[in-house]
């Protein structure tokens, strides 16, 4: 049901949809393992780097694997990617469900392999080729022994995650609801892990 708002609240910036909007109560294994539900059910991410004198760059990337709160990348190191990661490795994916409007963010920092990673044969499909292109001279083929693939792994440092947790119909009646009465909505759960968190998790 949507929260209704008081006065005090907002004098003191507490209002539900700020101060109130993370869940604290979730034990984090149960918060990771609802994230890894999300991100496996989601295989393609925007990937964001940062660019000198423009800022945010992103791009759609398939997910080649997630390694717990880390997730894994095949990619061309000619690709203009590679040039911001040189200068900046501090990197964002971002998922969202068009369907349920779910959504993830990481923040984190990348790391590359070049094509002599044992990783990348490993996570390597016929399917990757299709992006790299054969020129036929034995060399650049596409395959996993190809030099220019690969591997970009993300470190996540803070991710942050929102789960509806309401019905399609549901969510409409919140929504609409609050908006009418001056209530905030409560359609789903906000949840956030830190660096922490996420160490634990690793290790």
């Amino acid at each position: 049901m949507p929260e209704k708002l008081r006065a005090e609240e907002v004098n003191s910036k507490t209002d539900p949809s700020v101060a109130k909007q993370y869940d604290n109560a979730t034990p984090k294994d149960e918060q990771f393992k609802e994230l890894y539900e999300l991100i496996d059910g989601k295989k393609i991410s925007m990937f964001s780097t940062y660019r000198n004198g423009v800022g945010p760059v992103g791009r759609s990337m398939a997910v080649a694997k997630r390694s717990g709160p880390d997730i894994l990348y095949l990619a061309n190191k000619h690709s203009k990617k590679f040039k911001d990661l040189e200068s900046n490795k501090e990197v964002q994916i971002t998922f969202q469900d068009s369907k349920t409007q779910d959504w993830i963010s990481i923040s984190g920092t990348a790391m590359t392999a070049s094509n002599d990673d044992p990783r990348i044969k490993e996570l390597y499909s016929s399917g990757v080729s299709a992006w790299f292109g054969d020129l036929k001279d034995g060399v650049h083929d596409g395959t996993w022994k190809d030099p220019r693939m690969s591997l970009i792994e993300v470190q996540s440092k803070y991710i942050v995650y929102w789960k509806k947790e309401t019905s399609s119909l549901g969510f409409l009646k919140e929504v609409g609801t609050a908006a009418m009465t001056g209530s905030v909505a409560q359609t789903g759960v906000l949840r956030e892990l830190g660096q922490d968190d996420i160490q634990k998790e690793r290790v």
